[in-house]
């Protein structure tokens, strides 16, 4: 137990910034009963910047919950999400702190897995899954699988060390990705990330419309990561060449490596076990989506100075480390505090993506007590707040079957390496980090 008779981690603070309009009210009931589970587990900390009669409604539904609050009058980021996130972070008492969007589900292992992780790295970038799955989560989940086959996804949730958010003085909000501007920032200070692919969290999907209209924006991120949009930009050019002159062989070939390396993705740390097979189908439409909103995105920052967002344009995407290394001791004062207390390994990002067993992703149990991820959620159905046996609200931790049981941090810690703990003390590491996978820069080694 921690603090306040909280189970799920040495002192773990949850914020979830939101804003919800009058249309969005239907999913209410569902929210509260998650933050009346999550609030077992840790301290939850809801900002929201919702109109006032939405705010006063949440207000009443989260009493006694969650510390709901606005957004400090200070803070006047274009993203809306980084005032909540900054304005939660100033309100956590706890060092490890899980920042999550509200479509995010938690089960209890993984926010103990997130507490975990947080002993040895400044940022924990898990695994987000799509639960339920109609066609368009499908669709989109094949951008997930890509990412995996070459590095790592963009989650809409993270564990942060709350000390480290603070000495680098937060985080840029004036940009569109603001998910791979707190990463950049997190590395440009010398902190540490560690992104396990077995971590997987459960998140709802978006209605068909919101999906549709986060196609341009969601490929106007692409302008942070200039290698990646020149290949996106290259791949429609490249299929009027191959059309003009029939080669449609050709066309079906790079369709099917497309596929084969959303499989690859999707095999990766027992994924297979939480992304279906269909979603890999769909890597082939997913790139001719992404091929032709690149065009519109680029043409977007060159001819409309950004996309629109929150009533104005957005003309940044994410700044580069480098620009932030450049500009950091106007938001910090000194160059480098977040990694002043880490010299280890600065900047050091590493990959687990090991732990799932033979028949999937097994999950810890707490003794004495019920799966804890049925306490947090596990059969909650959208839009109730009652727990059923529906599908799991929280996520699925991918972990070796067999821990031995000695409490849910033991139990997350020898699940998520290979290592025993005796070979951990040898080592002078926790259990759960894979030495192999410890890299510098932003490089990633193939799991061994």
């Amino acid at each position: 137990m921690t603090d306040g008779g909280r189970t799920g981690g040495p002192g773990l603070d949850y914020v979830l910034p939101l804003r919800w309009d009058d249309g969005d009210e239907a999913g209410l009931a569902e929210l509260t009963g998650y933050l009346r589970r999550l609030a077992r587990h840790a301290r939850v900390i809801v900002v929201d910047g919702s109109p006032p009669p939405v705010f006063e409604r949440h207000a009443a539904a989260w009493a006694g919950i969650a510390e709901h609050l606005r957004p400090d009058d200070d803070l006047a980021f274009v993203n809306g999400k980084v005032n909540g996130v900054v304005t939660g972070m100033r309100r956590a008492r706890a060092e490890r702190v899980v920042i999550a969007d509200d479509d995010v589900r938690y089960g209890a292992a993984e926010l103990a897995a997130i507490g975990a992780l947080l002993g040895r790295a400044d940022l924990v970038r898990p695994q987000n899954h799509f639960d339920p799955l109609p066609w368009h989560a499908r669709w989109d989940t094949a951008r997930t699988l890509l990412n995996r086959a070459f590095g790592a996804d963009y989650p809409g949730t993270f564990g942060v060390r709350r000390s480290v958010f603070h000495e680098m003085g937060g985080y840029d909000g004036d940009v569109l990705f603001e998910n791979l501007e707190l990463i950049r920032t997190v590395r440009a200070h010398g902190g540490r990330e560690c992104r396990p692919l077995g971590l997987y969290v459960r998140r709802l999907p978006p209605d068909p419309a919101r999906f549709w209209s986060q196609r341009v924006r969601q490929a106007y991120d692409d302008l942070a990561q200039p290698v990646r949009l020149a290949a996106f930009l290259s791949v429609l050019p490249a299929l009027a060449v191959a059309l003009s002159r029939r080669r449609y062989g050709r066309v079906l070939v790079c369709a099917g490596l497309a596929v084969g390396a959303a499989e690859t993705g999707r095999r990766r740390a027992g994924g297979r076990w939480v992304f279906p097979f269909s979603a890999a189908l769909f890597a082939p439409v997913w790139l001719l989506e992404r091929a032709v909103c690149a065009w519109l995105a680029l043409a977007a920052r060159l001819f409309l100075g950004g996309v629109p967002y929150a009533g104005r344009r957005m003309r940044t995407a994410a700044h580069s480390v480098r620009w932030i290394k450049a500009h950091r001791n106007r938001r910090t004062g000194r160059p480098g505090v977040a990694g002043a207390a880490r010299t280890e390994a600065s900047g050091a990002v590493w990959t687990e993506a090991s732990g799932a067993g033979e028949h999937g992703p097994a999950e810890t149990s707490w003794p004495g007590e019920r799966h804890p991820a049925g306490e947090l959620g596990r059969g909650a159905r959208r839009g109730t707040g009652d727990p059923g046996s529906g599908a799991p609200s929280g996520g699925r931790l991918g972990l070796a079957r067999g821990a031995e049981a000695g409490g849910p941090m033991r139990a997350v810690a020898e699940g998520l390496g290979r290592r025993s703990p005796a070979a951990a003390q040898r080592h002078r590491g926790p259990a759960w980090v894979d030495d192999g996978a410890v890299l510098g820069g932003e490089d990633e080694r193939a799991p061994q």
